[in-house]
This record gives structure tokens, sequence and C-alpha cells, in this order.
């Protein structure tokens, strides 16, 4: 009989780790930056690592040390990449700051994760000044892109007076890395605490082919911002595969345009409102799109048309979903093993859809009214949304209590269809999805099918009180320029795209939409907006 270990080599898995890696293996592999003064610098892997090096001594000498937070406000760019390697390397935890939050919500998470050190863009100085007051431990400021004449710390010249010869901090696997909030749509905001065996394991599945599918041809230019939910954890998956990333601290649709064709990019990863941009950027300048291999799409469905769009463009689209809690990647729309016997128009249904499970974690549906009842995969029935797997949250930061059931499981609070062969369909907030005579409607399935009409430029679907059956849809359109679209239209052409019950009870034409500081569209303020509207019987 053997012994407890079995016969192979144990090391703890840490992110510093994958760091070393991308410089040993991929030392020369380029990083290039467009900055928001529109200069560019290029640096590679091996320099990033001697830099986070120096951030280490740096924050040593600053008396910051295992565990405590440091606080990026920042865009896309090489300085702010070393940070998430220097501020985990030296054993303390690194928050990124989402800068659209409202003031009430920086102040909170600041002082919430009791952040020491503030990392940021000269383009946020206004809101460095403003909450200056406000944030109580935060001791040292740092400018990453200080302008001329600039009379506080600039991020070179405080790295530049160490010389990187240390060695990253002592750390467990289970020690915490990376810390994020969920910008709350209720309540604060709550921080989902990420540790390193986490953030690994999470990296290498995000090299499967399922899901970024990189190698070291790859050249990423990720358009998610790389303080929203761990950059989808591109900075340790792209350095493990050694891809070359282009970062742009400023996101112009012609700065995009021009770097992905003047750096050769094959893949890149954002939200619908992106492509949108992207678009009418080409069709106005009268250029085609540009040749990616892949793009991978999530955050909020992607029409059917931007789909299209891209796939005929020879690009793979990837719709993925995921939340800060699950570190993001929960699934990922990979072609199924029929791909190849599909139509377009089915390829293009099956990439409509949210994908399925990588490895690592586990879906499944319950009932919306009873949620110990789990509902089966058939492809039909909607019910809660719930996940468990190892970069699944289990607690939230400070929280006295786990958030998950005996058994893991997180509820998502999306509400969701999962197919047969695992595809998941999400068809809406559980919040947000319409109860009329006690059948349930996809608010979000409505809108989509709004804005595929040329003449919507968005649109937006909730439940409105109704006499008879409870609650109504009425749908929110914000025309497009220079359109005189009319409700009539609107319905007409809904009509054979949702199903008869679901039409929209009013149709009502709106300015603008209220979106929330991650750029998706806020019902709860589109409520409180028509709090007074009243639906006929």
């Amino acid at each position: 009989m053997m012994g407890d270990m079995g016969g192979m080599q144990d090391y703890d898995l840490v992110v510093t780790a994958v760091v070393d890696h991308s410089a040993r293996e991929h030392g020369g592999r380029e990083v290039v930056t467009h900055w928001a003064d529109g200069s560019e610098t290029r640096t590679n892997y091996a320099e990033i690592r001697r830099d986070a090096l120096k951030m280490v001594q740096a924050l040593k000498a600053l008396g910051i040390g295992k565990g405590d937070r440091t606080a990026t406000l920042a865009m896309n760019h090489s300085r702010h990449l070393v940070s998430w390697y220097g501020a985990t390397g030296a054993g303390g935890v690194l928050h990124t700051i989402n800068p659209r939050l409202f003031e009430d919500q920086l102040e909170y998470i600041a002082n919430h994760a009791e952040d020491r050190v503030m990392l940021y863009d000269a383009a946020f100085q206004p809101i460095i000044d403003k909450m200056r007051d406000k944030w109580t431990s935060i001791e040292h400021y740092i400018c990453y892109d200080p302008p001329s004449g600039f009379d506080g710390v600039g991020f070179e010249d405080w790295i530049g007076e160490h010389d990187g010869d240390t060695e990253w901090a002592a750390m467990d696997e289970r020690d915490p890395c990376m810390l994020c909030y969920t910008s709350g749509t209720t309540g604060n905001p709550k921080g989902v605490l990420y540790e390193h065996r986490s953030t690994v394991l999470h990296a290498l599945s995000g090299l499967q082919p399922a899901a970024f599918d990189f190698n070291a041809q790859s050249v990423m230019l990720p358009v998610v911002p790389m303080f929203h939910a761990a950059s989808w954890g591109l900075p340790w998956s792209g350095a493990m595969a050694g891809v070359k990333f282009v970062f742009s601290a400023v996101n112009d649709p012609a700065v995009l345009y021009d770097l992905m064709e003047r750096e050769g990019v094959t893949d890149s990863a954002g939200v619908p409102t992106v492509w949108l941009a992207t678009f009418q950027y080409c069709d106005a300048q009268d250029k085609p799109l540009p040749k990616l291999k892949s793009a991978t799409i999530g955050g909020s469905a992607a029409p059917r048309f931007m789909i299209e769009r891209l796939m005929k463009n020879g690009t793979r689209v990837a719709h993925a979903w995921g939340m800060t809690e699950t570190s993001p990647i929960g699934t990922v729309g990979a072609p199924t093993h029929d791909w190849d016997q599909l139509s377009f128009e089915q390829k293009v249904d099956m990439v409509a859809k949210q994908g399925r499970p990588i490895f690592g974690v586990e879906l499944r549906t319950v009932d919306l009214d009873d949620m110990s009842t789990e509902l089966p995969r058939d492809g039909k029935t909607s019910g809660a949304l719930q996940i468990r797997g190892p970069w699944v949250i289990r607690r939230y930061f400070k929280a006295e209590e786990d958030c998950v059931d005996a058994d893991g499981w997180f509820d998502t609070g999306d509400v969701g269809v999962i197919h047969p062969d695992g595809t998941l369909q999400l068809t809406d907030r559980t919040k947000d999805v319409i109860k009329s005579g006690g059948e349930w409607i996809s608010s979000v399935e409505l809108e989509n099918a709004a804005v595929g009409h040329p003449d919507v430029d968005e649109a937006a679907a909730i439940g409105m009180a109704h006499p008879k059956w409870d609650e109504r849809p009425v749908l929110f359109v914000v025309r497009r320029d220079g359109s005189d679209i009319s409700a009539s239209d609107v319905t007409a052409y809904l009509d054979g795209k949702v199903a008869k019950w679901w039409m929209p009870d009013a149709v009502e034409f709106v300015d603008d939409i209220p979106h929330t500081a991650t750029g998706k569209i806020s019902k709860k303020d589109l409520r409180a907006r028509f709090s007074d509207y009243v639906l006929e019987a």
C-alpha cells in the first residue's frame, strides 16, 4: 500500500508562476500601448516582469505587504498590467476600480476594501481630486501617465528608484490576489475576492480551444477594461500563452481600427456596443471590417445582425456568459461537434445563445417559484440559473455568511434555459422577467427582436402592472437618428418574431434609456422614470 501522497511533484498554484513563465518562455513577445495622449510605447514580457519586481520593492518601501489592497483607477495599458503582476507579486491584493461608478459607490468600495495605495490614469485626476477627502484609508496616490508639470508621484519614477533584484513574496495558493466589486443594482456593491488558485485554474481554462483558444501567434486587443470582472482573466491567460497584447487607453473606434490593422490583431474581446461603434466607423469611412480570427462578446447579448456581419467577415464569434462572481468565465460559444453540417442560419442560431460550460464549472436551472426543484435540460423550460466550480464565489468580501447553498450552488440572478447539449440560452434577469397571467415573458428576447429593426437604436422592455394579467410588457424605444418609425411599425416588425402573447401592450418612444456604470440597461432607473405609467385594461 502506497502512502497518502501520489508520486508527482507539488507546488502552489500562484499567479507569480504565470508571470515567471511569460518572461522565461515568451520574454521578447511585445506588449504595445496606445496612450490617451496619442503616444505609443512598446515593451515585452521580460521587461514587464522586471518592472513588476521593481513595484514589489516600491510597495515594500511604502510598508505595503501581505494582504494589503492596492487600488487602480485606470484603462488598459502596459503599466496597468505591471500593477496586476506587481501588487499580487508583493503578496497583496489588486483592487481594480471601475471609474464609471457613481460617487457614492466609489466612496463605499475604496473604504470598504481599505485600499492603501491608489494608482490612476491622469484622465481620472478629476475623480481623484473629488474623492480624496472621502477615501479614508488611501495613503499614497501614484499617477500612471503624469502630464508635464505634474506635482505628484509618477509611476515610472516611483518604480524607477528600484532595481528589481528581489523575489516575489512567499504565498499560499489559497491566499487572495485580486478584488473586484459588483456594481450592485440594489444596495451597496459587493466585493469578490479571487484567490491565487482560482485565478490560475480560471486562466488555464481560458486557454481551451472552446474559450479564447490562445497560442503564441495570437495578437489580442482587449476592449474589455482591465477594471471589469478581472478583464475576463485575459492578463493571466494571455501571459500563459505568450500572446502579443495590444492595449488602448482610449476606446475610440478609429484608434482601435488603426491598431487592429497595424499590429495584426487576431483576437478581441468586449461588449456588443464596441462592435456597434466599429460598424458605424467602418460604414462612415467606407472601410472593410478588421480581419479578426475571433471576437469574444460578453456583458450583454449580441444582436443577431451583429453576429451575422462578423461571421460573414470570417470572424469566429464566441458569445460568453459570466459575472464578477465567476471570475468571470461561465460559458463560451464554441463550435459544436456537428458545426460543419449546419447551415449559416443554424450557425447564427447557435452563436446567438450563450454557449456551453467550459471544464471546471457546472450549471443548472431551478424553478423560479420553487428553488428546490431542478429543471430538465430540455431547451424549453426556463428557470433561475445557478453555477458552481473552483473559480465561483463562496462568500462576498467581509460578509458573515456564504452566498451559496449547502451543495455550493450560487444563484446568478439570471434566467435561462439549458438545451440537451448543455448550451445555455439566457432569457432574462430574475428581477426583470415579466410575469403575465402566470406565464413568464423574457424582456431580453423582446428587446433583442426589436433592435433588429434598422430604425431602432436601442430598446428596453419592462413589466407594467395590469388589472387583468398582473403584468404586461411595455417596450421603450430610442429611434435611430433621422427616423420617424411609429409604434405600429415596431409591432408589425415583431409579428412572427415573438409569441403573440409576448407582444408589448404599448411601444413608447424615448430620447434615451438609462444605463448602469458598467454600460448595461438600468431597468431599475427606467421603472423609476415611468413609475406613474398606467396601462389601460
